[in-house]
């Protein structure tokens, strides 16, 4: 009898602290509907809470113009540096934040303003490509990460670049 009372009380223990682990539902997140009825959606909100990442403002973004995606700089000799500038414009309605700028390779580094770019205020991204050890058709693409909407925006330098003769020595 007293082993059947020892079970019957540890099956209870059990059962009791099994419901304790449950949470009431809500309590952390919140659903859609209680976001849509707290008013606007923010960027800052959809990455806080990916449940409102199911509707996307596109209008109240910062976005990002440029006066140029594609700089050819024709052909050249290989190991020259070239650098460009491509120039932007803000279109949006929020201050345009660029987090990131990267190429495929370290030949092209991208420098971006740190600053925030407030809206209908320009700005530029700076560009070197150095040539050296490289040969023929070149494309190269910058990548902008900012929020934006998409996230990230290309800009590419393309152009040849002939490979330097080695006259033999006489």
């Amino acid at each position: 009898m007293r082993a059947i009372n020892c079970c019957l009380l540890f099956l209870m223990f059990a059962v009791l602290t099994a419901c304790q682990d449950q949470q009431p539902a809500g309590d952390s997140e919140k659903s859609l509907e209680e976001i849509k009825q707290e008013g606007p959606i923010s960027n800052a909100d959809m990455i806080r809470n990916p449940v409102s990442a199911e509707e996307i403002d596109t209008v109240n973004v910062a976005k990002i113009n440029f006066e140029e995606v594609t700089y050819d700089f024709g052909t050249i000799p290989e190991g020259k540096v070239i650098e460009h500038t491509f120039k932007f414009t803000n279109t949006g309605k929020a201050p345009l934040i660029i987090s990131n700028a990267r190429s495929t390779c370290g030949c092209t580094i991208p420098k971006w303003p740190k600053k925030p770019i407030p809206p209908g205020e320009e700005g530029e991204i700076r560009v070197r490509f150095d040539s050296k050890g490289k040969k023929n058709a070149q494309n190269k693409p910058v990548t902008i990460t900012a929020n934006t909407y998409p996230n990230t925006t290309r800009v590419f330098l393309k152009g040849n670049v002939e490979p330097v003769v080695n006259e033999p020595s006489k």
